[in-house]
């Protein structure tokens, strides 16, 4: 059942970042991250009660690592919504994904004691790497061409290495919550995300005029994303942490193949090479 949880939420973290990314091209990339926190805020409204735990009082600690988690969305969610605005979804992605995974590992070894196995570490030492040939662009690349930014790395690289530290502190501080806390935790996570977000609104209110049909759609989107948080949760508590999260981390596959196949995006081949890379981090790390 675990394994089930974990492989749905991979489907539906891919698709709502390949959604909103499309949308972040046509209307501002923080309304589309802002509109996302509150349909996740509706889903969970109707979500939580039905999850509710034995005990009668969540403990308030973990409201607290649901809020902290939640800035990490509200900064992970807007910064790779601008990243795909700018570059491509087959670059921005997968940086946020490798930074996310190998990033809250350092922390719990520099912080935590935490003492990972030579297979980890060997995930670790492929990580700057893979970071390093993804965000590049080739040499055989005009000047302008699109997916190109300054100083040779690839348009939106940056965004996507921020996006990869917000969803680190988004999933330590999910690893934080008692199971017996049920979903009201998630709230929090949404609450704290929507107030790293408001401020982005407020010399700038006029970033949230879109049309009607795409103010829903990006509410739709946050649905998939809250959803996809939801079944992740679930997932840590049916099986181990490790194979939920290198599970997990199979989302990328999602916007990356839909990036070169719908979208067109072309990869220069040490951007090839630092897929690969990308893709052997993450695993030797989630499952050591």
């Amino acid at each position: 059942m675990g394994e089930a949880l974990a492989l749905a939420s991979a489907v539906l973290f891919g698709t709502t970042h390949f959604l909103s990314g499309l949308l972040a091209r046509r209307v501002d990339s923080a309304a589309v991250a802002l509109l996302g926190q509150l349909g996740g805020v509706v889903l969970m409204l109707c979500l939580a009660p039905s999850f509710t735990a034995a005990a009668t009082v969540v403990d308030g600690a973990d409201l607290a690592w649901g809020g902290l988690s939640g800035i990490g969305t509200g900064v992970g969610v807007s910064s790779v919504y601008r990243g795909m605005s700018r570059g491509q979804f087959s670059v921005v992605v997968p940086l946020s994904d490798v930074a996310a995974v190998a990033l809250p590992v350092l922390v719990g070894v520099a912080l935590l004691g935490d003492r990972p196995g030579a297979v980890a570490w060997c995930g670790i030492a492929a990580a700057p790497a893979a970071l390093w040939f993804v965000s590049r662009t080739g040499d055989a690349e005009r000047e302008g061409a699109p997916g190109e930014g300054r100083g040779g790395f690839a348009a939106g690289a940056p965004d996507g290495l921020l996006a990869g530290g917000g969803f680190a502190l988004q999933f330590v501080g999910l690893a934080q919550i008692d199971a017996e806390a049920g979903l009201w935790p998630l709230l929090a996570n949404r609450a704290a995300a929507i107030l790293v977000l408001v401020p982005l609104f407020v010399r700038r209110p006029q970033r949230l005029r879109m049309p009607t049909r795409l103010v829903w759609a990006c509410s739709g989107a946050g649905l998939l994303g809250m959803s996809a948080i939801t079944l992740y949760t679930l997932a840590t508590r049916e099986q181990l942490l490790s194979l939920t999260v290198v599970l997990t981390a199979m989302y990328p596959a999602i916007p990356v193949l839909l990036g070169v196949t719908v979208l067109r995006e072309r990869l220069t081949r040490p951007q090839v090479l630092g897929l690969a890379l990308a893709a052997a981090s993450i695993a030797l790390i989630s499952l050591a």
